[in-house]
């Protein structure tokens, strides 16, 4: 003897795990495929490679060099001997358009 809530309730808790693990497994293969990203070194040949990639982009990419400070180098207040800086962000905006309807760009 089932009620039409207990149907319900599996019903929903079933749909939600589909989902839920859904989007676990579309996430896993974003991450396997960062950390499976070749390793490429900061040179005067990045430039050569990233022109000749598809689209003038590389998808996943590690970059390793020396990263030199624009002024200071931070030093953090924790660890003693370690240090950072701050990448310096560009951010390009596409065209705007002017939406009358809802008086928004």
């Amino acid at each position: 003897p089932i009620t039409p809530g207990e149907l319900l309730c599996l019903g929903s808790s079933l749909a939600f795990s589909g989902l839920f693990y859904y989007l676990y497994r579309k996430k896993a293969r974003v991450v396997a495929r960062i950390q499976e990203a070749p390793k490429l070194q900061v040179d005067d040949d990045l430039a050569a490679l990233v022109s000749a990639a598809d689209g003038r982009c590389l998808p996943y990419v590690a970059l390793e060099g020396i990263v030199l400070p624009a002024k200071a180098a931070l030093t953090s207040h924790y660890h003693e001997g370690l240090q950072g800086v701050i990448q310096k962000l560009l951010l390009k905006e596409h065209r705007l358009i002017w939406n009358s309807l809802a008086r928004s760009w």
